[in-house]
């Protein structure tokens, strides 16, 4: 099984050269949310699972080879339900991810890392406007 410390360097490479809406590295917002995770009192499947969060989302991983990681079923099950899918609703990407154990932590330190009001600060306001109402309706559709 691939450590904590091992996941989160396969995590830095695969994401190298991505930045967020800010022009950060991307990088930064999976460290955030592993940090949000360990915080909230997650265990290393959900720490890992945190820096893979994106991951297949972002086609810095396929999903193929996610299920051949040497990880543990739940931290895939975790990665997985909190990548969304093309065309996917809200409220059915909610109740995946309040179906899987392990999940709810992930996402939370997630939207709290993409919620900071010191990030959204530096977006121009109509994204800003738009995020912070996007973040605030998956917060209530996971009853945080």
């Amino acid at each position: 099984m691939l450590s904590v410390v091992e996941v989160e360097a396969l995590a830095r490479a695969a994401h190298q050269g991505q930045t967020d809406k800010a022009g950060r590295p991307y990088a930064e917002h999976l460290a955030a949310v592993a940090r949000g995770v360990r915080e909230r009192g997650g265990d290393p499947d959900q720490i890992a699972a945190a820096w893979l969060h994106d991951a297949v989302e972002d086609d810095a991983l396929s999903r193929e080879w996610l299920e051949r990681a040497e990880l543990s079923r739940r931290t895939k099950d975790i990665v997985l339900a909190v990548t969304k899918r093309a065309g996917e609703r809200p409220e059915d990407y909610a109740a995946r991810i309040l179906a899987t154990p392990g999940a709810l932590l992930v996402k939370e330190a997630d939207l709290a890392h993409n919620a900071d009001p010191a990030r959204l600060a530096v977006l121009d306001g109509a994204t800003r406007v738009r995020l912070t109402e996007k973040y605030a309706r998956m917060r209530a559709l996971l009853g945080l």
